[in-house]
């Protein structure tokens, strides 16, 4: 792989979409890694910003953290209720189905590898 991977490239890996409480469960809840949440909107300016830098963080840290995106103006409410969420975008860090850390507003791709650099690191 590492021979076709430096001639082709890897493969995008895409923030997974979650937009109910079946999908939450899935993919954040019952995470067999850590979970970075983007919680976006298609208006929101810094969002789109965030995306792109989101799809580049999901293909390099794929297998070892995942990201998943919430879009505010379609996930059910059940998704919404009871997060807290104010402003978007809001960033949730959740290990082992817990939520432990949350920022707002863009960060540049070398703050997410900082983050996860200290906050999941590899294991040994």
């Amino acid at each position: 792989m590492g021979l076709l991977s430096s001639l082709f490239g890897s493969k995008t890996v895409f923030p997974t979409p979650v937009r109910t409480a079946e999908d939450w469960e899935e993919h954040v809840t019952n995470s067999e890694v850590p979970v970075i949440v983007d919680f976006w909107s298609p208006t929101c300016g810094p969002c789109k910003r965030l995306g792109p830098v989101l799809t580049k963080v999901a293909t390099k840290y794929a297998g070892r953290v995942a990201v998943v995106e919430v879009d505010t103006s379609s996930a059910r409410p059940e998704i919404l209720a009871g997060r807290g969420i104010r402003a978007v975008p809001t960033l949730l860090l959740v290990d082992g189905g817990e939520e432990f850390h949350r920022v707002t507003g863009y960060h540049p791709p070398g703050w997410f590898d900082e983050m996860i650099a200290t906050e999941f690191p590899e294991s040994a």
